[in-house]
């Protein structure tokens, strides 16, 4: 069994050997898409048009990938989510960018035309692109090899020109002077996409984009977007008073929780070693592993009950209903999965250990091992 990987070198393999990581993230909700860039030599990173309610997604990959975010920033005050920069800021320190046009409150980052937003020795470039609102800019990388447009290009289309200050003019100087001018093999990122396309290029967009590629004028373009008849976004009554507050609540509910909790990529519920240590007495410890594992030579933790996985399903009845429940394994893979079994038959104080017993041990925590006689 190898040792597990440093955490710079878990960024580099996860970049694919290269210096810059790219992952976008999706909201089927809103057909949103999220972008975090990393620089992996240093570990810094951005976190793009960010969605209120993907934050422990977010947050969870940024942790375990081990980046330090600089910022989050956004392409513009959404009409059809609320960003989850106030959030991430709250969680990590980060900054909270967006076009000081925009006028919202609470952002620490203004951002303005030809701006540069900084993560290790990379950065992207800020470009007003608006027309879909007056607050839109686009973000481009430092070697013009990707951009992410926002709602001002999407692929094979482009943001609506109808509210919110829109005009198909202003849109068309924006896209065709700020994207369109990029080079032809420059990467765009949408903001949105609804039918499972996930990126473009300038060069497709200038060749097949039915609104203005092609052969098609500022006035072709105008004609289309005044005769679009949309219907108005459903969220718009939530999203841009939550946007002008930059993501943050009205009130900030200090949520109950029964223990400082975080969620794995995967979206479960994960506890400390050193949390659990210091509230054993007021847990139920619930070790998944084999009955030779739990009396065998690697020990267990010392409070802990024996409930194999094959058996958790037929003898969850058995656990106390007014404590909580931590699944403990050898590395915390088995009681994952213990932990998704247990949230599926309605327990909803649950959580992994994180690590297992294996981080439990790295951290000098005490084991109770079987003597024989």
């Amino acid at each position: 069994m190898t040792a597990p990987l440093a955490q710079p070198a878990l960024l580099a393999a996860a970049a694919g050997g290269g210096n810059l990581l790219l992952r976008q993230l999706f909201d089927a909700a809103t057909g949103t898409f999220t972008y975090l860039l990393a620089d992996v030599p240093s570990g810094q990173g951005v976190l793009i048009d960010s969605v209120f309610e993907q934050h422990d997604r977010d947050l969870s990959l940024i942790r375990e990938l081990g980046i330090t975010l600089v910022a989050s920033i956004d392409t513009h005050a959404h009409a059809d989510h609320v960003t989850g920069s106030w959030l991430m800021h709250q969680a990590t320190g980060c900054a909270i960018g967006l076009a000081e046009a925009a006028r919202a409150d609470n952002v620490t980052l203004p951002l303005h035309h030809g701006d540069r937003v900084s993560f290790g020795s990379r950065s992207v470039e800020v470009r007003s692109t608006p027309g879909h609102t007056d607050g839109c800019v686009s973000y481009v990388l430092d070697d013009h090899s990707m951009a992410f447009t926002g709602d001002a290009l999407l692929v094979r289309g482009c943001g609506r020109c109808d509210f919110q200050q829109g005009n198909p003019h202003t849109l068309w100087r924006s896209i065709t002077e700020q994207i369109l001018s990029l080079p032809d093999s420059c990467l765009l990122y949408p903001g949105h996409d609804y039918t499972g396309r996930t990126v473009t290029s300038v060069a497709e967009e200038k060749a097949f984009n039915a609104r203005l590629g092609g052969a098609a004028t500022e006035r072709d373009f105008v004609g289309h977007m005044e005769n679009m008849k949309l219907p108005h976004p459903h969220k718009i009554a939530e999203a841009l008073p939550g946007n002008m507050r930059s993501g943050k609540p009205r009130e900030v509910e200090q949520e109950e929780r029964w223990a400082p909790l975080s969620r794995s990529y995967a979206g479960l519920p994960e506890i400390t070693a050193a949390w659990v240590a210091e509230h054993t007495p007021h847990l139920t410890l619930v070790d998944v592993r084999s009955p030779d594992e739990f009396n065998g030579p690697d020990g267990r933790i010392p409070g802990s009950v024996l409930m194999p996985l094959p058996e958790l399903d037929s003898r969850a009845n058995e656990l106390p209903a007014d404590r909580p429940v931590v699944l403990v394994c050898h590395s915390g893979s088995r009681s994952a999965l213990a932990t998704q079994q247990l949230q599926k038959a309605g327990r909803a104080q649950v959580a992994n250990l994180r690590g297992g017993i294996s981080q439990w041990q790295t951290e000098g925590y005490p084991m109770e091992r079987v003597t024989s006689v």
